[in-house]
């Protein structure tokens, strides 16, 4: 929250003094002492230019940067430093394929970057946009328009329905005024407003009934008040301020990469350097063999391909996720979800329908719940047996039906096969509820009414009604009961009294519906006494549900090691009952917007984890938590709707917003949109940023060793001064076909069974485990050593050495396709799984054929240094040399299975024991 929005002026300098009291505490008279203003007058026009010049335009500002600079920016990375460096090798040792893939990828990773950057610009233009431009304003005792900018504090600002709160403002005078500020709590019922002080010491934004603040919109009434503050101090632009001070976050994976990708370039740099040293001092090759065999080995050993790979996996989860009505915007938000362990949500809107709906009926004598969620959903009202009611031929609940169509004002209209609602949300739950029922549009013979006022706490309609004019009235329940016992009425206001108790204790809003008889020639509400002869038909209890299946994905993101947190502007009370319907959490903690801002930064990040509702939140509030969380350690999710969850959604690791309702600036500052507003589909794009995950360190785990396997070839050769089994351009033909084929066939793996069993990846422990480690270098070691003992064994009793190169090129061919089925999947290779990858075996037959073409195609023959081989020396040993790799990996599979299985068995047996103790 702004620093100054309760800072008066201060009465000697006119400049913002210390704040003797909160805004919300200070009477009229006190207000215009502090700003020097006169509510009938108002500000002189030479007075209101001496403040403008003081204090600025209010307006907001956004500095674009330049978006050349912003380009270049993203070139200005270690890993990119030697991606160049490869790419410009390859160019001068004419891979060109090579070369181009890799100068691809530093573009595109550019762009990708360039783009996300540009979309946080947006959101800050977005927001720049929401002040008003015109506004109603008293000067020099006249009630002129002018632009907003022209504002200043302590300027007198008149308010009607229809118009949007140009700058924060405390509230002077207030009839009947309703403001919808769902722009900055993210709920989207009006808040009555009211002109009186209110004590409280602390009050949340959401509470402070006496304030309005700026790109909020006048639903009901008028009002009139002074400027508080302007620009960038009114709460929309400090909204403005955390998201542009809120820096983009490379993703876990991206610095997972970043990580491995450095460290290997550097390892295989530091290598290549003692070669040639070594290659200097023993003379095994003369200078320029020596050091075209070393550059062989650098880019025969770096996995080059890996960018290119982890590119289209990311695009390939990205396409299926659009499949799922899931659009990313940034390729490695894709797989940030797989590593998530909390979801933050809002609760209008994204656990909730953000559809009032009326939930249960009470009547003198039963009490009754109404089946269907939301506007559109076909209904029942059902008894406490569970048996459908024929409502009609129940008198109460046949009169609260009418009433709650009689009484509404609320319309709905079709938008995108989407139910809109026209008018309150209490009325449109009434109204659906006329609708579920009478299956028809309300058509009152209304003779007068009195609509619903903040003072009186109730509405009334005067209508004909089976040839009697009746009074039919809704309001507080409180209210009508005292109305009615004030007139003399029998009602036993105790029993009502804890039957509604039960219904506000689960976060409900209870809607009182009553008639009485008129006049036949009663033709004003104004006239009537309400309370005399009125029956209370009942009272509707009335909340914003549960989307459906979202408690069914919540216990699912639980299953697999996920939290969710609930962070809403909604009372503490609602938010709880929805969070207990859900199931949250086995308690679910709650916390208020005021209690944490007595905390410091490092009590909240201690605390953070406790609690899992977050009620009447500010959009600094909303920002804190994720970064309290991410302090902890967490990978945070955050999803919302509104202009205030915009910071929040910038900060976490990964920002989802709606697709339907979700405002621009929300969506320009997420990495990932629900076009459909389900939050049930955030199940589905957690499963595939874990299959995202899988198939990425399946890349890298295949492409590490096969690489490595190469360079091995010519560091063994040097170490045993012997000639290479291989020429360089048959290693840079190996990198090519690779790249071009074998190294995509991950992309097409199918999901894991149990993937969402597991909990989320830890992050910290980079992307390979140290058995991983373990198996680079042993397979590495294996391939390269087969291709040498063959290429040696066979030279050595008088096969020709172009004939043995072109056997140790096979060799190591076919070892990456049988280590490519071991790899596919964590079950025997021989199984029911085998097939489940069909795209791997075209890609290997690609593969074949390419590689028939480079022995026996006479041109590819005279460019790789090959040669019509025969079956035995072609294709016969490289097989037996791939099966020996098969069944090495394979036993190392099984050996490893079986360490996993004692060690969880060894672990369970402890749990159990710790538990009987």
């Amino acid at each position: 929250m702004a620093e100054q929005p309760n800072a008066p002026l201060n009465a000697e300098t006119t400049d913002p003094g210390p704040r003797q009291q909160p805004l919300w505490q200070q009477t009229t008279d006190q207000l215009k002492t502090d700003y020097h203003t006169d509510l009938d007058q108002g500000l002189s026009t030479t007075e209101a230019e001496h403040r403008q010049a003081q204090y600025g335009a209010n307006e907001l500002t956004a500095k674009p940067q330049s978006n050349l600079l912003r380009f270049l920016k993203q070139f200005n990375n270690s890993i990119i430093y030697i991606l160049a460096a490869a790419a410009i090798m390859t160019f001068f040792m004419h891979h060109y394929s090579d070369s181009i893939v890799i100068g691809l990828v530093i573009i595109a990773n550019a762009f990708i970057g360039f783009f996300q950057e540009r979309s946080a610009d947006n959101a800050l233009a977005k927001i720049k946009a929401l002040l008003v431009s015109e506004a109603v304003v008293i000067r020099n005792g006249q009630k002129i328009s002018l632009p907003s900018r022209d504002l200043v504090p302590g300027d007198v600002v008149q308010l009607e329905a229809g118009d949007t709160v140009p700058a924060d403002l405390r509230l002077v005078e207030a009839d009947n005024l309703k403001i919808q500020e769902s722009a900055l709590t993210g709920e989207t019922d009006s808040v009555d407003k009211i002109e009186e002080p209110i004590t409280a010491t602390e009050l949340p934004l959401a509470e402070r009934a006496n304030q309005a603040f700026a790109s909020t919109a006048v639903t009901n009434g008028s009002g009139r008040g002074i400027v508080t503050v302007i620009g960038t101090q009114t709460e929309i632009g400090s909204i403005q301020q955390h998201v542009a001070k809120v820096k983009a976050q490379p993703t876990p994976l991206m610095k997972n990469l970043n990580q491995l990708g450095l460290g290997l370039s550097l390892a295989i740099l530091v290598v290549a350097a003692l070669l040639f040293i070594l290659g200097m001092v023993t003379h095994v090759y003369s200078l320029p063999t020596l050091l075209i065999a070393v550059i062989t080995m650098v880019v025969g050993s770096m996995p080059e391909g890996l960018p290119a790979s982890t590119s289209v996996v990311l695009a390939m989860g990205t396409q299926q996720l659009t499949k799922q009505n899931v659009i990313v915007k940034t390729l490695p938000a894709v797989e940030t979800l797989g590593a998530v362990d909390i979801v933050n949500t809002d609760k209008t809107g994204t656990l909730t329908k953000n559809e009032m709906t009326v939930t249960d009926i009470l009547t003198a004598d039963h009490t009754y719940t109404v089946t269907g969620v939301g506007y559109d959903a076909a209904g029942q009202i059902m008894d406490d047996q569970n048996q459908t009611v024929d409502w009609q031929h129940e008198p109460d609940l046949e009169w609260l039906v009418q009433i709650a169509g009689q009484t509404s004002d609320a319309e709905f209209h079709q938008e995108d096969d989407q139910w809109v609602l026209t008018g309150e949300p209490t009325d449109g739950a009434l109204t659906a509820l006329y609708h579920k029922m009478v299956h028809a549009d309300p058509a009152p013979a209304e003779i007068d009414s009195r609509p619903f006022d903040s003072a009186i706490r109730y509405s009334a309609r005067l209508v004909d009604h089976r040839g009697q004019r009746w009074l039919l009235v809704k309001g507080a329940p409180q209210t009508l009961i005292a109305k009615m016992q004030a007139s003399g009425e029998t009602i036993d206001a105790a029993a009502w009294q804890e039957r509604l108790s039960q219904l506000t204790r689960q976060g409900k809003r209870v809607v009182a519906l009553g008639y009485q008889p008129a006049a036949s020639d009663a033709d004003e509400v104004d006239d009537i006494v309400v309370g005399q002869n009125f029956h209370l038909a009942g009272m509707a209890g009335i909340i914003d549900p549960p989307r459906p299946g979202v408690a069914d994905a919540v216990k699912q993101l639980r299953y697999a090691g996920i939290k969710v947190k609930m962070i809403t502007g909604d009372d503490p009370e609602t938010a709880a009952a929805i969070a207990e319907q859900l199931n949250l959490a086995e308690r679910a903690k709650a916390i208020t917007g005021p209690e944490l801002a007595q905390l410091s930064d490092d009590e909240l990040t201690a605390k953070i984890d406790q609690y899992t509702v977050f009620a009447r939140t500010t959009p600094a509030d909303k920002l804190r938590i994720v970064q309290a969380q991410q302090r902890r350690g967490h990978i945070v999710s955050m999803t919302g709707d509104g202009v205030n969850d915009a910071p929040a959604l910038k900060q976490a690791n990964i920002g989802v917003a709606m697709g339907i309702r979700g405002t621009d600036v929300a969506k320009d500052s997420a990495d990932m949109v629900l076009a459909d507003d389900d939050f049930t589909s955030i199940l589905g794009a957690v499963r595939e940023g874990r299959h995202v995950f899988d198939n990425i360190r399946k890349t890298i785990r295949f492409l590490l060793p096969t690489s490595f396997a190469e360079g091995l070839i010519v560091v063994m050769s040097i170490l045993m001064s012997q000639s290479l089994p291989l020429f360089p351009t048959q290693l840079l033909w190996i990198n090519m076909v690779s790249a071009l084929t074998i190294q995509f066939a991950f992309i097409f793996e199918p999901t894991e069974e149990g993937i969402m069993r597991r909990g989320p990846r830890d992050v910290t422990k980079g992307i390979l485990s140290k058995y991983d480690d373990f198996e680079i270098v042993y397979v590495s070691l294996l391939i390269s050593g087969l291709g040498m003992f063959a290429y040696d064994l066979l030279t050595g009793q008088g096969l020709n050495t172009v004939i043995g190169s072109t056997m140790t090129l096979q060799v190591i061919i076919f070892g990456k396709v049988f280590y490519l089925f071991n790899l596919q999947n964590d079950h025997p290779v021989l199984s029911k799984y085998f097939f489940r990858n069909k795209m791997s075996f075209v890609i290997v037959a690609i593969l074949l054929v390419l590689q028939a073409g480079i022995i026996y195609w006479p041109p590819m023959q005279s460019v790789f240094h090959t040669t019509s081989a025969n079956f035995t020396y072609g294709w016969g040993v490289p097989i037996l040399a791939g099966i020996v790799v098969l069944v090495i990996t394979e036993i190392a599979k099984a050996l490893r299975h079986r360490w996993r299985n004692a060690v969880g068995n060894k672990e369970r047996r402890a749990a159990a024991e710790t538990s009987q103790d």
